[in-house]
């Protein structure tokens, strides 16, 4: 308790915040915590409780609806590790925290926790491992960082031993705010003329939030995109909830769209806060979690509505503006998509504790700039809850990995696939060399479009999972995470066939029940869980001389595959062709979290990995055509031509002599496609997969697009004419006439009936 009131008086005055950890057994941490509270007399409406149970007289949630407090303001968190220790909630409760908090970690006895095994160790041990094989080297990290930064208070509360007051002596320093009063409200100069109205200002809780809102000014004008990028806990979607109120009191539509409705609560909240600071008469749909706000504006009725990603993607009821909170967390794909809405904004995390990649600022960037949109860009780097420079953020994100980044582009800007050097690097090996850890994890977080806390632990614990690297000099400039998966026993493969869901089994799941086929878990296989290249030495082939050197790896071992699974994009499925991948299965619903149809593609490297591999080779040539010509009745022309140039085969194309007369009747219209589709279906099928066909002999894109359209995925005549720019339906018709004509000369009578794979 003395340790407590001391850090909290500590904390008061600076607004920063402290963490205390109470070590031993669970009893007494619960009973010294329960003292706590009583000491610092702080509410049980200010304080929390994540854990497995409810103990102690605050709010207690459960470890899975941690995410449920993001968006409130806490004096006291305490997060009970006995049962699980979970990066991702801790970097949650970590920012629940408000300036002059205190964090309470509850945990065994540090020096043997790295030893123990807890629940969420379970979600690592992956069959056919057990928990017992993953490590505590995660653990054993975070015990260090807890030992190593400042404002950490450490309590054995076993023996009552106090091994770190957590005490800083900080300086005197001016608080831009008065944290336990209220808020100072600021108003920028630059916005005495601004549309947006006072109110919207004097909600503003620092200067950064202000910028920030009238940046989003622009959003009153046509043809602009806004870019807010921060930290997390800078107050982005508060700006985004304050703008998107003001205009939908000016009579827009404003469309709001994140990864899921949590991620955008806050800015409905701020939304709400501020119509009725403005005295704005409006409605809600539900008081607790609004996902829509009418505005009954003087002028005319605006509105503020949520749609999750995929749906928004195709503006549906054509909003006036869209604004997309933790744009970093979603896939490229559907942020060019957006781009077609009149004005838009994208607020975006640089790091955050539920995930999120680099890829907005990697890859969506250059399409943001090839846009006819005006951009503009605001940063924001002052915490809002807390002072900067705060002590517990310091240890948080070097704790869970949030301050990784790859290394300087100086640094590695002449690496070549003949001068880098690679490695299989041992998680041990990174633990223990801190400029390693952050430059792989740094490079994987630049790469993908969600990274999280939790992959930072799985990296270094999880039995199935190995890293490998190519280096140069001695920094990482390419680098891949490998999942093992298969070689399971035959009552699991029996319970995985009848519909039983596997953990950390990607490829063998779905092939074993999806696709109806109980062996295809017994062989052993790798997984290509991620792989990145750092972005200065990128189309180097830096990324296949990697995948090289794992594919010559694995084959000197038990392994009999090794394969990926990924969101299939027409520039991205040449790349994993080219080393020596072939497509088994493309999904019939866009993954929720890349946007995209998942393409599971295999490298056999054994005689059994030759078997699986052909057999799902044969039975995907002989389902693609029927799923395209249904629920993938959509996909983009494009993905399908590169998927199906994926194949490593072709299915047998053995017309009868009446199919071979619709045939070569149709260039000259004696016969017609729609009185009998089907031969032309299995010829266009047959020349979008076969891969020996040279160059100068293949078909325009936009041709094997009309291939694709018509004839595998079966769209009127119509709609495939006014999508590839055709003058009209017959024009189309003409067109397909002249494929037909051209396959003829490839796969006519005088060459033969042409066998398939």
């Amino acid at each position: 308790m003395e340790v407590a009131e001391r850090l909290r008086r500590e904390a008061l005055p600076t607004s920063e915040r402290r963490l205390l950890v109470l070590a031993g057994a669970r009893s007494q941490s619960l009973s010294r915590s329960s003292d706590i509270l009583d000491a610092l007399g702080v509410e049980p409406t200010d304080a929390a409780y994540v854990g497995p149970d409810d103990p102690l007289d605050c709010r207690s949630v459960s470890y899975r609806h941690a995410d449920r407090l993001m968006g409130t303001t806490q004096e006291l968190v305490i997060l009970d590790c006995h049962e699980r220790c979970e990066p991702n909630v801790l970097g949650q409760v970590t920012g629940m925290v408000d300036g002059g908090g205190l964090l309470v970690l509850l945990t065994p006895p540090l020096d043997a926790w790295p030893e123990q095994r807890d629940a969420f160790d379970e979600t690592l041990a992956v069959p056919p491992f057990a928990v017992d094989d993953v490590s505590g080297r995660f653990r054993q990290r975070l015990v260090e960082t807890l030992r190593a930064h400042r404002g950490i208070a450490i309590v054995d509360v076993d023996s009552g031993t106090v091994e770190r007051d957590g005490l800083t002596n900080p300086a005197p320093r001016l608080v831009g705010r008065e944290h336990s009063s209220g808020p100072a409200r600021h108003r920028s100069t630059a916005t005495e003329e601004s549309g947006f109205p006072a109110a919207a200002y004097e909600a503003c809780l620092t200067g950064d939030q202000a910028e920030a809102v009238g940046g989003l000014e622009q959003l009153r004008d046509p043809d602009q995109a806004v870019v807010v990028e921060a930290h997390r806990g800078r107050g982005k979607s508060s700006a985004a909830g304050i703008a998107a109120a003001c205009l939908a009191a000016e009579g827009h539509d404003v469309l709001v769209t994140a990864p899921g409705y949590r991620n955008a609560a806050e800015l409905f909240e701020r939304a709400v806060e501020l119509l009725d600071t403005m005295t704005v008469a409006h409605s809600v749909d539900d008081e607790n979690e609004p996902k829509r706000v009418d505005v009954d504006a003087e002028r005319d009725s605006g509105c503020v509505r949520f749609s999750r990603p995929t749906a928004a993607a195709e503006l549906p009821g054509n909003p006036d503006r869209v604004i997309v909170d933790e744009a970093a967390a979603l896939p490229v794909r559907l942020l060019e998509s957006l781009l077609a809405a009149t004005s838009i904004a994208f607020t975006t995390t640089i790091h955050g504790y539920e995930g999120a990649g680099r890829g907005f600022s990697v890859r969506f960037r250059d399409h943001l700039a090839e846009s006819e949109s005006t951009v503009t860009e605001r940063w924001l780097s002052e915490p809002i809850r807390y002072a900067p420079a705060d002590p517990v953020e310091v240890w948080s994100f070097r704790a869970l990995g949030l301050n990784a980044g790859p290394p300087p582009d100086q640094v590695v800007a002449d690496a070549t696939p003949e001068t880098v050097s690679y490695r299989e690097l041992d998680p041990t090996e990174l633990v223990g060399d801190e400029h390693l850890l952050r430059e792989v994890f740094g490079l994987l977080v630049l790469a993908h479009y969600r990274t999280e806390p939790n992959d930072f632990a799985r990296l270094l614990d999880a039995p199935n999972v190995s890293v490998h690297a190519l280096l140069a000099d001695d920094h990482v400039v390419s680098v891949a995470l490998l999942a093992r998966e298969g070689g399971l026993p035959a009552d699991l493969r029996s319970r995985i066939y009848d519909g039983e869901r596997v953990r950390g089994n990607l490829i063998p799941d779905l092939l074993t029940s999806q696709l109806r086929d109980e062996a295809a878990s017994e062989p052993v296989g790798a997984r290509v869980m991620r792989i990145a290249t750092h972005s200065a030495v990128r189309g180097r082939g830096l990324g296949s001389r990697l995948l090289a050197e794992l594919r010559e790896q694995a084959a000197s071992t038990d392994l009999d595959w090794i394969g990926v699974g990924y969101g299939a994009r027409p520039e991205l499925v040449p790349f994993w062709r080219k080393n020596g991948y072939g497509a088994v299965h493309l999904g019939i619903s866009r993954n929720e979290r890349s946007g995209e149809h998942s393409v599971v593609m295999l490298h056999p490297l054994s005689p059994t990995g030759e078997q699986l591999h052909n057999r799902h080779t044969r039975w995907f040539l002989r389902r693609f055509p029927d799923t395209l010509a249904n629920a993938l009745s959509e996909i983009e022309p494009d993905n399908v031509r590169a998927v199906c140039r994926s194949i490593d085969g072709t299915p047998a194309f053995e017309p009868t002599d009446w199919e071979w007369r619709i045939l070569e009747g149709i260039p000259n219209g004696t016969a017609i496609f729609d009185t009998a589709p089907g031969p032309v279906t299995l010829l266009a099928f047959r020349y979008l997969t076969d891969g020996s066909v040279d160059a100068e002999e293949r078909l325009a894109p936009r041709q094997e697009r009309l291939l694709v359209r018509k004839t595998l995925q079966a769209h009127p005549w119509d709609e495939v004419a006014a999508e590839l720019d055709y003058v009209s339906a017959s024009a189309c018709m003409r067109a397909l006439g002249e494929c037909i004509d051209r396959l003829l000369s490839l796969y006519g009578r005088e060459t033969g009936s042409v066998g398939g794979h």
